[in-house]
């Protein structure tokens, strides 16, 4: 029973990196997408966040799983660490990587925040001078079409 357990754990650490491997490919795909703010396809970045979403939640879902099956051999491993040193030894490193890849995406994460900052800033400065020039226009119309309405003038010839 035990054994199967910390089989089972391990197994659930190999498919978190897994997954958060192809959390750092959509990372990648999110950078290439935002990394000219003029042209950015926007369906593609939300196909991104959406990708990664369900991602994600794949990763918490087995992230609740793993920890309540812990939860449960916990004491029985500790009891028996000599027992299961190979298998705690090979969880432990992948523990390890699990963690450098958590700290890559964050790093990435971030990365990828300030490039749609930029691309949104760079967004609402064009719909504001978009904004300025409509209402430019629109004044200008109205104005032109004022003068249209100036009744004549009487004007006075004598000296």
């Amino acid at each position: 029973m035990l054994a199967s357990s910390l089989d089972m754990l391990e197994e659930s650490l190999k498919k978190k990196i897994e997954i958060m491997t192809e959390i750092e490919a959509e990372n990648e795909r999110q950078k290439e997408v935002l990394s000219n703010p003029d042209s950015v396809n926007e369906d593609l970045f939300d196909a991104t966040v959406d990708t990664k979403g369900e991602l994600i939640d794949k990763l918490v879902a087995l992230d609740d799983g793993f920890q309540s099956l812990f939860d449960r051999v916990k004491e029985e491993v500790g009891s028996n660490r000599e027992k299961f040193a190979d298998q705690i030894k090979r969880m432990q490193a992948l523990i390890e990587e699990v963690t450098a890849k958590s700290a890559s995406i964050e790093a990435a994460e971030r990365r990828n925040k300030k490039l749609a900052e930029t691309y949104f800033d760079t967004a609402r400065q064009k719909m504001n001078v978009s904004k300025q020039t409509s209402a430019a226009a629109f004044n200008y119309y109205r104005t032109m079409n004022n003068f249209k309405d100036i009744p004549p003038q009487f004007l006075d010839q004598k000296n």
